[in-house]
């Protein structure tokens, strides 16, 4: 991927403020400071990601009252210093036949605690480590679960385009023929609508019909889909490097059951409850605990095995989680799935799936297509 991001605001006082709020939030957290290496977090807050993410150490250091720098190797400077970012921020580099952790060591407090990336390298830790033995280390979730969870106008029209796109595939794939076809067809058929709208990356898309669609997390397989079927369309991925994740469940034929289309609406109903719920000031396992109410009282609280929903953004599940247990409150500019399920072994399975954005008097839905059981040919 190219370090130059067309998914992130140019100006670097947008990153400028982001790398500050951030250090300030590390150090309310009782850390010294951040250590950010490529991914989700390094592109939110620089808008910078290396053309291959390799052994060779990068890493963006943030400290409250510091100025920010970004540690590359040498060979890849001319890129980070084409940033969005880069004016905001200090450059520094190491050569190959170096040690990479004697460039970072000076620019960190030797018995520091720093949050450092989830998907940092192993050999990094250790060797920063090595370096600075009084050193210690948290997961950045772990630290700072919300860093990037409010969402910021740009972002919020990059993730409304996405899940536009995601309802626009939906739509054209209620034209297209199930019976007869596999799973897995139609899972293609998927992918392409998905690259069509506008995505540059498919993450999933689940075609879990009859029996299948009872495991929430089926990937599409060789089973033929038949006339009476109930199917449930789980899919997303990237559009302008935001996530999309929708989900609708259809049924083969024009005369759903009398049973699918109950369990249907008790679904229906439980999401509507749970979007309802949304606004400033609840906490997280609130919005679960509704969704949960609904299908609990009628009777199905056995078959919906996951949590009601995660957050979206840059990747297509990040922090906040509509969990139990979840206690952080919910802010305007958070995006999140609202997403109950109900799942019978053996049978068949519903799900209905929304992005959904906080916000400063409730919620706003990212995807519009109708709630109703769809139907297919």
């Amino acid at each position: 991927m190219s370090n130059r991001s067309s998914t992130r605001p140019s100006q670097p006082q947008h990153f400028a403020a982001r790398m500050s709020r951030a250090a300030d939030a590390a150090a309310a957290a009782g850390l010294a400071g951040l250590v950010v290496t490529p991914g989700p977090d390094l592109l939110h807050l620089t808008g910078y990601q290396p053309v291959a993410i390799t052994e060779r150490l990068t890493a963006l250091l943030l400290a409250q009252g510091r100025e920010p720098t970004l540690v590359v190797p040498k060979l890849e400077r001319p890129g980070a210093a084409a940033c969005p970012a880069a004016p905001a921020l200090r450059l520094a580099d190491w050569a190959d036949g170096s040690d990479p952790y004697a460039a970072v060591a000076p620019l960190l407090e030797p018995h520091g605690r720093y949050g450092i990336s989830d998907a940092a390298w192993a050999m990094h830790l250790l060797g920063l480590q090595e370096a600075l033995p009084g050193s210690s280390y948290r997961s950045l979730t772990g630290s700072l679960p919300m860093l990037r969870a409010v969402k910021d106008a740009d972002e919020l029209e990059r993730l409304g385009a996405a899940g536009g796109a995601a309802d626009a595939a939906y739509r054209s794939i209620l034209e297209v023929r199930f019976a007869g076809r596999r799973e897995s067809e139609v899972a293609a058929d998927l992918a392409e609508l998905l690259l069509h709208y506008g995505h540059s990356q498919v993450d999933f898309t689940v075609v879990g019909s009859g029996p299948n669609g009872a495991d929430p997390h089926h990937e599409a397989g060789e089973r033929v889909i038949e006339p009476g079927d109930t199917v449930v369309l789980d899919f997303g991925g990237l559009r302008d490097g935001y996530g999309s994740d929708t989900t609708r469940t259809v049924f083969v034929g024009a005369d759903p059951p009398a049973e699918v289309r109950a369990v249907h609406e008790v679904v229906r109903l439980a999401q509507q409850a749970a979007f309802e719920a949304v606004r400033p000031g609840v906490e997280c396992q609130e919005i679960d605990r509704v969704a949960r109410r609904v299908i609990t009282e009628a009777g199905y609280g056995e078959y919906f095995i996951h949590r009601t929903g995660h957050g979206i953004g840059l990747t297509t599940h990040e922090p906040p989680y509509l969990v139990e247990g979840e206690q952080a409150r919910l802010v305007p500019g958070m995006c999140f799935s609202i997403e109950p399920g109900i799942y019978l072994p053996g049978r068949f399975g519903v799900r209905i799936e929304d992005i959904v954005t906080v916000t400063a008097t409730g919620g706003r839905r990212l995807n519009n297509t109708p709630h109703e059981l769809g139907t297919v040919a």
